[in-house]
């Protein structure tokens, strides 16, 4: 899989995609990660990319020119991989799900657009973006770690990145419900025990106490997961 991200920080976005799960990926050469810098498309001296939003109000909006720009070079690399689809990391849209997730694995090539300021110009929302994503109910300062959240989030899935792929199945939100509780050593931790069924050895009795344990966690913390 390729991605390609569109931000005026690229170096905040360096760190986390070098390391740990998403940079084996990338080592190993599962994942193949390009990040553009939007201020290569800016103009005058400054480079700028933002401007005042039109009929005024506070803040900052990124540029529909230096966007297209930077979006065109970037689907004129690589043109023998299609863009599957064009990202906005936006919080005023749908929230992210491991469904949708899911469903973006399957994809060969995805473009990344990370917010800045007050957003973008409309008209790239508009006119190019195919997909809109929120990684939450807030506000940050700019879409370049929700779009490192969401390179983590494929990454891992993405046959070969972990070794043991059940791992990544098992996940919670995978089936809807949250993962039960983990142990490991010791037994005994300062009069807490690993409770007993967890080293009967006996994998279908664990089976239905994990089974049994994550929908009651589903319904302490998550329960608009089961109404789902």
């Amino acid at each position: 899989m390729r991605i390609d991200i569109i931000t005026a920080l690229p170096d905040l976005v360096a760190s986390p995609l070098s390391h740990s799960i998403v940079g084996r990926a990338r080592t190993s050469g599962l994942l193949d990660v390009h990040v553009h810098d939007l201020r290569d498309f800016g103009s005058g001296r400054y480079r700028q990319i933002d401007d005042e939003p039109y009929g005024g109000g506070a803040g900052m909006v990124l540029q529909a020119e230096p966007l297209f720009a930077c979006l065109e070079a970037v689907m004129n690399e690589s043109p023998d991989i299609p863009v599957d689809e064009v990202i906005y990391m936006t919080p005023d849209t749908q929230v992210l799900t491991q469904a949708t997730v899911n469903a973006l694995t399957l994809s060969s090539r995805l473009v990344i657009i990370a917010g800045h300021y007050k957003g973008i110009d409309q008209r790239v929302r508009d006119a190019v973006v195919t997909m809109e994503i929120s990684i939450g109910d807030y506000v940050l300062s700019g879409g370049e770690l929700p779009a490192c959240v969401l390179v983590d989030a494929l990454a891992r899935l993405i046959p070969g990145v972990i070794s043991d792929a059940e791992s990544a199945l098992t996940d919670s939100f995978q089936d809807g419900l949250l993962d039960a509780p983990m142990y490991t050593r010791p037994a005994s931790f300062r009069g807490m025990d690993v409770p007993d069924v967890l080293m009967s050895g006996n994998h279908e009795v664990i089976r239905e106490w994990r089974d049994r344990m994550r929908m009651e966690k589903t319904r302490r913390i998550r329960p608009d997961l089961l109404e789902e």
